[in-house]
């Protein structure tokens, strides 16, 4: 065998989580910067506030994973929720770019034999692959998040990110 089980599962986790950004960067890049700044209601996320945040975790989380704490000193997570004066798209973006850049570099450098190696996140030992499944589950949900709000601010001019509705051929018993 070419490669060792393990070394799949790296390449799953890249896989998985490029699907994610893709399926947000196509979802955010419908809305005009109204929508994409635009609240529900006064406790509920933008999608701009939903890129910061994901933007900072991946980041915090993944630089240097295997030496430091995967909450880092610099990392502000309540300001991530708060739509500041310079949370501009170029801005948000930026971080969104840093985190996927953190997390993607982090990947590149893992090995097999790291899977199971400890790393700490605030204060917390998990092994990697445990911090990896979390921090995949983590970003699949504001991910979703991002696409329903999209949806719901484009309305009917929502342009589908898989299979539109009746495409998918007859529903069988």
């Amino acid at each position: 065998m070419k490669n060792p089980p393990d070394s799949f599962l790296i390449e799953a986790f890249r896989d998985e989580f490029r699907a994610l950004r893709s399926l947000a960067e196509r979802a955010a890049a419908q809305l005009d910067d109204d929508h994409w700044l635009a609240q529900l209601d006064a406790e509920a996320n933008s999608v701009a506030l939903l890129m910061k945040h994901v933007g900072g975790n991946l980041r915090s989380r993944w630089t240097d994973v295997l030496a430091t704490d995967g909450e880092k000193p610099d990392r502000h997570r309540e300001r991530e929720f708060l739509q500041e004066p310079a949370d501009t798209r170029a801005g948000v973006e930026a971080t969104w770019t840093a985190g996927w850049s953190a997390l993607f570099a982090a990947l590149d450098s893992i090995r097999v034999d790291d899977l199971s190696r400890e790393v700490q996140i605030r204060g917390e030992r998990l092994a990697l692959v445990r911090a990896l499944t979390r921090s995949l589950a983590h970003t699949a949900g504001h991910v979703h998040q991002i696409i329903l709000l999209a949806k719901h601010w484009r309305g009917p001019d929502w342009q589908t990110l898989s299979i539109p509705r009746g495409a998918a051929g007859p529903v069988r018993p």
